[in-house]
């Protein structure tokens, strides 16, 4: 089989190298990869800033947004040669934490965890892998185009679990919903709104392109400017924050409305620093019964409901968010910045 390998935590350490075919266990899936998403973890790992490889090793297989074709499944799995799946990319710690031992790895307590492709598992940027059954999910046939989106939608199906959730703890009937950034996340943000019937507005400061015709094909508002003065605007129930941008995040906690609920999804680079008011941030949240949560990673659950969620969506549309499909050969430019674009896929059969 072809492999994308990297030398975790060094720089310019990408290859495409031939390694043995996988041989599954009595336990596992046998699995063709068909394409992988390329997102920002990836590139932090290319670049040496983050990951980890196998026990023992010196280089770890990369890819974690999958899909693939099953072609040979043990009796009993529940699934079939044929069958287009996707790969959990969490599994839990050995110890185990309480939350793992519970199921809910996404939630780790103790960061014993490890992660196709990122942690200590090789993932799936290969021509065949394997995955034990009970952390494949099965894909919709008619996603096979852009299946490759169910790992970054179990990201925003966790987040919209969390915010009713938390919403529910008095009368919660949201209306709308403002998603900061219209990368893969905040579009599939967005696109879940949606499915809710909720009243959808994205901010980004992209002002032309694809981004802002694929939120008014959604049915949604798309705004650019300052966060803070959107909110006043728009006064949304709901704001799922997907840029990481310290500014952003801070500039949404502040603009809460009253019993608002703020989700962050987006991961910040550590030492940037803001100057605000604390105090007054302080006691709008505690004044306004506000809340903020943070949201990483999925469960078993959260996969189940991305599925459900890509098979109902406009199969068009999700197409369009791929703006980039570069073949295997041609490896190195899918971790190349894509300014204009939205989403790169890496076409494993290429």
């Amino acid at each position: 089989m072809h492999a994308l390998t990297v030398a975790p935590q060094q720089q310019d350490s990408l290859r495409l190298e031939t390694l043995p075919d996988p041989a599954p266990a009595d336990h596992e899936l046998l699995v063709e990869g068909l394409m992988l998403g390329v997102c920002g973890t990836d590139r932090e790992i290319v670049a040496g800033d983050y990951g980890w490889a196998p026990p023992g090793r010196e280089r770890l297989v990369l890819g974690h947004e999958s899909l693939g074709r099953v072609r040979q499944a043990p009796p009993g799995s529940g699934f079939a040669e044929g069958d287009l799946v996707a790969g959990i990319v969490r599994r839990p710690d050995p110890v185990p934490c309480g939350a793992c031992a519970h199921g809910e790895f996404d939630m780790c307590r103790n960061g014993r965890y490890t992660e196709r492709g990122i942690k200590e598992i090789d993932g799936y940027a290969a021509t065949l892998w394997t995955v034990e059954a009970d952390y494949a999910v099965r894909v919709d046939p008619s996603l096979e185009r852009v299946g490759a989106l169910l790992e970054p939608t179990t990201v925003v199906a966790k987040a919209w679990e969390q915010v009713m959730r938390i919403g529910g703890r008095a009368w919660f009937a949201p209306g709308s919903v403002l998603v900061t950034g219209a990368g893969p996340v905040g579009l599939l943000a967005a696109l879940l709104g949606r499915q809710r019937g909720l009243e959808v507005h994205v901010l980004d400061r992209v002002t032309g392109g694809v981004k802002p015709e694929l939120v008014r094909d959604l049915g949604g508002t798309y705004h650019t400017g300052d966060v803070e003065e959107v909110l006043r605007a728009v006064r949304p129930d709901v704001v799922i924050e997907a840029t990481g941008a310290p500014s952003v995040a801070f500039g949404a906690m502040c603009g809460l409305s009253a019993y608002g609920l703020l989700c962050l999804t987006g991961v910040s680079a550590t030492g940037r620093t803001l100057r605000l008011d604390a105090g007054a941030l302080n006691r709008d949240l505690v004044l306004e019964n506000s809340a903020v949560v943070g949201s990483v990673n999925a469960g078993r659950g959260h996969y189940a409901a991305a599925a459900e969620a890509l098979a109902a969506a406009d199969v068009a549309w999700l197409n369009r968010m791929i703006t980039r499909r570069v073949p295997l050969a041609d490896f190195a430019r899918a971790f190349e910045p894509d300014p204009e674009g939205v989403k790169t896929v890496l076409e494993l059969g290429g």
